[in-house]
């Protein structure tokens, strides 16, 4: 019998995540958030107005970030490299406890989301080329409706999920990212440099908690 030290039972981890994370065939698939696993690894946070609680717990027979914002913004970015060529399509799962009220998303005051997720396209030196695409739940937009961010034009918003109809309940969502790229910036992108999740509610003033599931990139 062959007894592995440490590094042994790590280099084994280390290949099985491989043959997931490495795109090839169209079952493959690029892990950029274990959050099941209840890791943080490669991720870092910004805050913005405050710091909104991140913190695994549990849900069912799963480990979740969970996210609670009381008047505060901060966000967990990772800054990872991905080749829309093999792997376009962005997947995640969240889950919301209820939607923030009556803040008008287009404005500054209201620029609010109980859950985002996004995809940064870094303009290195030359800041004014960054893109970045928000993913959010909106609390009345309707579903695939976009419009520019109240801070800046080189970001977008993108309404995949709207409503309360849904609330409480687990919601998976995939997204074409460089389809969206092309059909909201009319650029072809090759790769994105960042990816980012963030719960706020510093604009309006409310109180919000929601979840986040892993978050991978895949060929199909």
């Amino acid at each position: 019998m062959v007894v592995l030290n440490v590094n042994g039972w790590r280099a084994i981890l280390a290949i099985t995540l491989l043959m997931v994370m490495v795109p090839g065939k169209a079952e493959a698939r690029l892990l950029v958030a274990h959050f099941s696993a209840g890791s943080l690894d490669g991720w870092q946070e910004k805050s913005f107005a405050g710091n909104t609680r991140y913190q695994f717990v549990a849900d069912a027979d799963r480990q979740v970030l969970e996210a609670t914002a009381s008047g505060t913004a901060s966000g967990l970015f990772r800054e990872i490299t991905i080749d829309l060529n093999k792997t376009p399509y962005l997947n995640w799962s969240w889950w919301i406890d209820g939607l923030l009220r009556g803040n008008d998303e287009k404005l500054k005051s209201g620029d609010d989301y109980p859950v985002r997720v996004y995809v940064v396209v870094s303009g290195g030196l030359f800041f004014w080329r960054t893109r970045a695409i928000n993913y959010v739940w909106s609390n009345s937009q309707p579903i695939n409706s976009h419009w520019p961010n109240a801070y800046t034009s080189r970001a977008a918003m993108v309404a995949v999920r709207s409503g309360a109809q849904k609330s409480g309940q687990w919601v998976s969502e995939k997204r074409n990212v460089r389809d969206d790229f092309r059909g909201l910036f009319g650029a072809d992108i090759d790769q994105i440099d960042a990816v980012a999740i963030m719960s706020d509610s510093d604009n309006s003033g409310g109180e919000t908690r929601a979840r986040y599931g892993d978050i991978f990139f895949s060929a199909q």
